[in-house]
């Protein structure tokens, strides 16, 4: 992308604070404007009532909240688990597995990211066997073939990245090994379960995926039978519980400092248990502000969710770009001040720069009163 030569303001009107996130003037709220999510210029606006004061929200730009746990029929093979958001970089599935797949799957839109909401198993592919339980990210690089094995029921929120690929976030000042170390990194092992599973050589179909339509190729046997592998690219494992969150006692910092993997036209952050800012003029929760850029999806995967009011693990929250949003009013009461010390929530966000549009399966478990969930109390 060129350096963009953004048009040069530097200018404040009225009563003001001079960091943003903290100092505010006495009994306002701020909301921040912005560019390029919160890469690109600001501007900071301080109001005396909250800006997500709505009486009513109508129209194709409310905030809408699912419940994916509702989503409760398993299928054998994620390209038919139903899909909840899509766009043409991305692709969004709740996907519930109780047995072991019949056959095996494969990519060929683009790299593909599991998140494991609830369950544990094993995951067998190409390059040998990972085993995996609740909170594990999966990542499977386009083309890989494999299965699931679940050693009991699992829900898997499924995230591709559409003729494209997921890599990591320059973590520039803090170094590469902030946040979570890439050692970290688990990768398959070619193991004595893994030879076990490839004894088990009976007919193997492959569900191929490309352009959204499924083709199954079907061998005499089970094409899981590379007897070594080497280089630089492979499924690998990641844990929530392994990130370490960026976090500042002085400032609230920005969604984007807890990113976790990066696509070429969405953002996928993990949002973990952090130390609240302990700083008397610093803000304690999220900030409002306009997601004019891009769309904002969370996933809520455990814990108690601070900003949030009436949502529950398993749930999911979409922000289309073009309205200001923020905490509910129950959050902002601890707006400079929190009961306890830190937070205890884990949560998946994905950031879209295109437009996301619903799938059936997610309106038909919409919670269609999340819009009023701001209203005062």
């Amino acid at each position: 992308m060129a350096t963009r030569n953004w048009i040069p303001v530097r200018g404040a009107q009225g009563t003001h604070s001079r960091q943003a996130h903290a100092d505010m003037p006495a009994g306002t709220y701020e909301r921040e404007i912005s560019k390029e999510g919160f890469f690109g210029p600001a501007a900071f606006l301080h109001h005396p009532r909250p800006p997500t004061g709505w009486t009513s929200f109508e129209g194709p730009l409310r905030p809408r909240a699912f419940d994916l746990a509702r989503l409760n029929e398993p299928q054998a093979s994620p390209w038919s688990a139903p899909v909840v958001l899509h766009n043409a970089a991305t692709e969004i599935r709740f996907w519930k597995l109780a047995q072991p797949m019949p056959g095996l799957a494969r990519n060929a839109d683009g790299d593909q990211l599991l998140f494991v909401h609830q369950g544990a198993g094993d995951l067998f592919c190409d390059y040998g066997r990972i085993a995996f339980v609740a909170g594990d990210y999966l990542y499977l690089p386009r083309g890989t073939m494999w299965r699931l094995a679940p050693a009991e029921p699992c829900a898997i929120l499924t995230i591709q990245a559409t003729n494209s690929h997921f890599t990591l976030p320059d973590k520039g000042l803090l170094g590469p090994h902030a946040i979570f170390d890439p050692a970290l990194l688990d990768t398959p092992v070619m193991d004595e379960a893994f030879c076990d599973h490839q004894a088990q050589d009976d007919e193997t179909t492959v569900a191929i995926k490309k352009r959204g339509q499924v083709s199954t190729v079907t061998y005499p046997y089970n094409p899981l039978d590379a007897v070594g592998w080497h280089g630089e690219l492979a499924p690998v494992r990641l844990n929530v519980s392994h990130i370490r969150p960026v976090v500042s006692h002085r400032y609230h910092l920005p969604p984007s400092a807890h990113t976790t993997f990066l696509a070429d036209r969405f953002v996928v952050c993990t949002f973990a248990p952090r130390p609240f800012e302990t700083d008397p003029g610093a803000l304690k929760v999220p900030f409002f502000h306009n997601n004019d850029d891009y769309d904002e999806v969370l996933f809520y995967h455990a814990g108690d969710f601070f900003s949030r009011d009436g949502i529950d693990a398993g749930m999911m929250t979409f922000h289309p770009s073009g309205f200001t949003h923020g905490p509910h009013p129950k959050a902002l009461k601890n707006m400079l001040s929190q009961p306890k010390p830190a937070t205890d929530e884990y949560a998946v966000m994905i950031d879209t720069r295109d437009p996301l549009e619903v799938g059936e399966a997610a309106g038909a478990v919409e919670n269609t009163a999340y819009v009023d969930s701001w209203k005062a109390r």
